[in-house]
């Protein structure tokens, strides 16, 4: 009897940890955590400083703009959140969208590039959509022209927009 019940009780912890290890996968925090398998991440475990998708706006402003970020100056402008750097302060390099709310929009572009760090700094970095696909894998759909391209990753909720030297990455909801 008593073999039988530590033998349930030993399924159980593992069937629980199973468990919890698919339901709180580990977090990418876009300027600190080094991810090399991008085929492991999904928009709803990103954070830009904190702040993930779905927080409410009280706690992007609370992180982001009444925080003191090294090297960040941050300025709220309608529904966004942008994040400058303080040296050049020619454009926003990161920062988030603001609907009914809620953050339902991450963005980072290529001026992020030093500030992240993992798989995404080396997209920023790119040099061709060629490039983002070797370190991605292949988009579930897109658009490529003379002017730059779109590759979309749907499934994992984000989208890569190249345009020559700019490339940008926004995180959304994952369809």
């Amino acid at each position: 009897m008593k073999k039988n019940l530590s033998g349930i009780v030993v399924v159980a912890f593992i069937g629980l940890l199973i468990l919890w290890s698919s339901v709180y996968a580990e977090q990418y925090e876009l300027s600190q955590t080094d991810v090399t398998e991008p085929q492991s991440i999904s928009s709803v475990d990103v954070s830009l400083f904190g702040v993930k998708l779905g927080d409410p706006e009280n706690k992007a402003v609370d992180s982001l703009v009444n925080e003191q970020i090294s090297g960040i100056r941050a300025e709220q402008e309608a529904t966004f959140i942008f994040l400058l750097d303080q040296r050049k302060p020619t454009g926003p390099m990161a920062g988030v969208r603001i609907q009914d709310g809620k953050v339902d929009l991450l963005f980072i572009n290529n001026r992020f590039a030093f500030k992240t760090r993992g798989v995404f700094r080396h997209v920023l970095n790119s040099e061709s959509p060629e490039e983002i696909r070797k370190l991605l894998g292949k988009e579930e759909y897109g658009d490529e022209n003379v002017m730059g391209a779109i590759l979309a990753y749907d499934k994992q909720g984000f989208q890569v927009n190249y345009l020559g030297k700019d490339v940008n990455i926004e995180f959304a909801q994952p369809h």
